[in-house]
């Protein structure tokens, strides 16, 4: 670690304390573009990255809803608009208990990187609220939903900040935000993404995330002239990234042999065909039941509860070629790494924001396997978002054939230019300085050209 990097971060820890997800992002991307500081002082001087790393705008607010039972419930409300160089903001929301200031942060500031990537203009913002809406009634979601865009509609528009779902909002959500949103306003505007196609929603982008994943790792996979075809796979997750991570995955030859949940994880020899997939996709989407479901109809599957005391996730200890990692973040440790290269593993595409530890990237990156970042790998979610507000500028919606191909276009030329930037710098077949170097440079050159703002 260079000396500024060594400065910069303890400035970052000393700013943002108790933010360790933020501090673990910016570390990441800091490490990857100390080459590019030393070759462009104009940055360092201009403090660009010191600038990338402060939001630009956080919002925190209170939400006060009202349940079934009449209760007076209260939860917390944040959106961080952290960069808007080259575009307005766009970035998920995350309802969950989990969301704080700290994980926002860091999945706004890695939202940056990715956006740059997808050729497409958009500034990076994430935002949520610590609400769980699992295991409750649609009554109670709509309400919190309303409660929510009572105060965010004003921090929002088309041409200002497109939020869209991330964990915990889905389809379900996003409609009661847009129509909370839209009586506020009084207008009709895209400015949410994920919405029903028959209301400005995109075809493919329920599928996006977890199709971009797959794409990638076909291209990684291409530049040693192999393809996904008769390749095992392990699958982390259940919602909707994993689901049409397994899809693409089968529709391209793979075998997919697992899936999970925060309580376990199943394991299937026979592979998770289109027939259990869509009884995953019901179990998951419609009952919103657990995995664990998996094993009552098909017999042959071993279903591995979690133990939270243990120091490495055995669905990472299964012989396999690929991994695709699609939960959350830091789900793979190094321990985890390890037992992942053990087992044959020779590509990782990140379905998940920032899934792997910093000490888990490094043993990919010295084993010198195929490696895709989440802000690589995984930035077809918002790219078909971006699509879709194109889309919904035009008041024209595109075939299911022509979002899908604009997607994989979008993730070849994210694998192209992550190529090309880690060769141009100096690291050949490092995705990850491919990637921060080249979502940096471009956000760089465009607050360069603003000026100081």
């Amino acid at each position: 670690m260079s000396d500024y990097v060594k400065s910069l971060m303890a400035e970052v820890r000393a700013k943002n304390p108790a933010q360790p997800e933020f501090h673990q992002a910016v570390e990441e991307v800091a490490e990857s573009l100390a080459v590019v500081l030393d070759r462009h002082p104009e940055y360092r001087s201009a403090k660009i990255l010191e600038r990338i790393i402060e939001p630009e705008r956080v919002i925190s607010f209170r939400v006060a809803w009202v349940d079934d039972q009449g209760e007076v419930n209260i939860n917390r409300g944040y959106r961080i608009e952290m960069n808007s160089a080259i575009g307005p903001y766009k970035g998920g929301l995350r309802f969950h208990p989990s969301v704080n200031l700290g994980i926002l942060k860091f999945l706004a500031f890695e939202q940056v990187f990715k956006n740059s990537l997808t050729t497409l203009p958009m500034g990076g913002g994430k935002g949520g609220s610590d609400f769980d809406p699992k295991g409750k009634s649609d009554l109670k979601i709509m309400r919190f939903c309303q409660a929510f865009m009572n105060e965010l509609f004003r921090h929002i528009g088309p041409d200002t900040d497109v939020p869209a779902g991330d964990i915990g909002v889905g389809g379900r959500e996003i409609g009661y935000l847009f129509g909370q949103y839209k009586k506020l306003r009084n207008e009709f505007t895209g400015v949410l993404t994920g919405k029903g196609l028959n209301w400005g929603g995109s075809l493919i982008r329920p599928e996006a995330t977890g199709y971009g994943a797959v794409y990638f790792a076909a291209e990684m996979l291409n530049t040693r002239g192999k393809t996904l075809e008769g390749k095992t796979c392990l699958v982390s997750g259940s919602g909707n990234v994993a689901q049409y991570t397994v899809e693409k995955i089968n529709q391209l030859g793979g075998k997919v042999v697992t899936l999970s949940d925060s309580n376990g994880y199943i394991y299937d020899d026979e592979g998770i065909s289109r027939e259990k997939l869509t009884f995953v996709m019901d179990l998951k989407n419609v009952r919103r039941g657990r995995i664990k479901e998996y094993t009552d109809k098909f017999k042959n599957a071993v279903y591995t509860p979690l133990d939270p005391k243990q120091d490495f996730n055995p669905l990472w200890n299964h012989k396999a070629h690929c991994a695709f990692p699609s939960a959350t973040q830091n789900e793979i440790n190094a321990k985890d790494a390890q037992n992942l290269l053990n087992n044959g593993i020779f590509v990782v595409s990140e379905g998940a924001n920032m899934p792997t530890t910093i000490e888990g990237v490094k043993l990919f990156l010295d084993s010198k396997i195929l490696y895709g970042p989440g802000k690589a790998a995984n930035a077809g979610g918002v790219a078909v978002s971006g699509l879709e507000m194109a889309q919904n500028s035009m008041r024209l919606p595109w075939t299911r054939e022509e979002v899908d191909t604009r997607l994989r276009m979008i993730m070849k030329e994210i694998h192209t230019t992550c190529v090309q930037t880690a060769e141009r710098f100096g690291t050949p077949d490092n995705y990850v300085n491919g990637a921060n170097i080249g979502g940096f440079l471009k956000v760089a050159d465009a607050m360069i050209d603003q000026g100081v703002v």
